[in-house]
């Protein structure tokens, strides 16, 4: 039960006009004695209203009475009521990580396990929690629109503030319905097909595959082959572009290509296509350290050494590269940056909203030689 410690006669500010009113304010502990929002109005000689808006970053509060808010909050150590604090500023306190992928995927690859620990822990500095949105549905093209539209609702129905959309596939609708509908949102990776506000984070996936391509040419291999990723997914397609760009300007045949599904299991189901196809192939660059990893084991079943008879570069440096045997020569980029990159750049779109730059934010990537190449 509350109890009233006493009253004082204060001067209450009425907010941005400055001007003042004498006011019998009781000054009220709370529960327990905790310090309320009336102590602090009390203490800082505003009225309520104003020291809510202050706290809870509000329009329509002077600079005066903003300092006068935030040196009683300091002194009294009071704690904002989550719950009011959401009514006050309409916000959640929490971020949507969206990634439409079935839930084998996201919990066996390292992409994945590295974007949700990122993610979560750059929120959890700015205070804000994180809620994990699985597709389990994905790879099914007869539920993605029925899907989509469920996903969509739940994110813009309130229960979050925005969202980082990891993972794209082409004629995904989710991607073009948040865009358009000026949900707050932001890509880790280039999304195909949506309006060119968008806003996404992402690595010159196109160069990385060039320089590690022309790094194999420039050790003596002449017929590289690759496996690329998915053919309705950006790193597949830039990935794919940067080996053929590098092919072709050294006057080398690109001919031998196969596509993979960026698994284990597709990748040793790719190389072994691959190597069917063209089993005159001194080298091969796979667009991801995963299917490199399934490569190399299929290589080993059929005999084939690396990289004495075939040289192994992979794509992404973050954990499966320095575990297989022998160490995978990659492509790293800096997926950790360009997580804590992307979180940064939503808590913008939250603070300042269309103001923020739709400018595309590339990462550069770089080579790490290891044993296989």
């Amino acid at each position: 039960m509350s109890s009233v410690d006493d009253t004082v006669v204060t001067p209450v500010h009425d907010g941005s006009a400055g001007q003042e009113i004498d006011a019998i304010v009781p000054v009220r502990r709370g529960r327990r004695g905790a310090p309320t929002i009336r102590h602090v109005a009390a203490l800082a000689g505003v009225s309520r209203a104003t020291a809510s808006r202050a706290i809870n970053g509000g329009d329509l509060v002077s600079d005066q009475a903003r300092a006068a808010v935030a040196a009683a909050v300091a002194e009294l150590g009071f704690t904002p009521n989550p719950a009011a604090r959401s009514l006050a500023t309409r916000r959640t306190g929490t971020v949507a990580l969206v990634v439409p992928e079935p839930d084998s995927r996201v919990l066996t690859d390292p992409f994945f396990a590295c974007t949700i620990n990122g993610l979560a822990r750059d929120l959890e500095e700015a205070d804000l929690q994180m809620v994990l949105l699985i597709d389990r549905g994905a790879g099914r093209p007869d539920a993605r629109a029925h899907r989509s539209d469920r996903v969509a609702r739940y994110l813009m129905a309130g229960h979050v503030d925005g969202a980082v959309i990891a993972s794209h596939h082409r004629g995904e609708p989710l991607n073009r319905m948040l865009v358009e509908s000026g949900f707050p949102c932001v890509f880790l990776g280039r999304p195909l097909h949506v309006p060119e506000r968008a806003r996404y984070v992402d690595v010159d996936s196109a160069l990385g595959a060039q320089l590690a391509t022309e790094y194999l040419i420039g050790r003596g291999h002449t017929r590289i082959g690759t496996v690329s990723g998915p053919a309705d997914m950006s790193p597949g397609i830039d990935r794919l572009a940067g080996w053929r760009r590098a092919m072709q300007a050294a006057g080398l045949p690109d001919d031998a290509v196969e596509i993979g599904d960026f698994t284990a299991d597709g990748g040793a189901r790719s190389m072994g296509v691959l190597l069917e196809a063209h089993p005159d192939l001194d080298a091969v660059f796979v667009a991801s350290d995963t299917m490199a990893a399934g490569a190399m084991r299929q290589l080993s079943t059929l005999g084939i050494a690396v990289p004495s008879d075939i040289a192994i570069f992979g794509f992404d440096n973050i954990g499966v590269a320095e575990t297989t045997d022998p160490p995978l020569s990659t492509v790293a980029q800096p997926l950790e940056e360009m997580v804590a990159r992307a979180g940064a750049l939503l808590r913008e779109v939250l603070r300042d909203g269309d103001s923020v730059s739709c400018e595309p934010i590339y990462y550069a990537p770089r080579l790490v030689i290891r044993q296989t190449a």
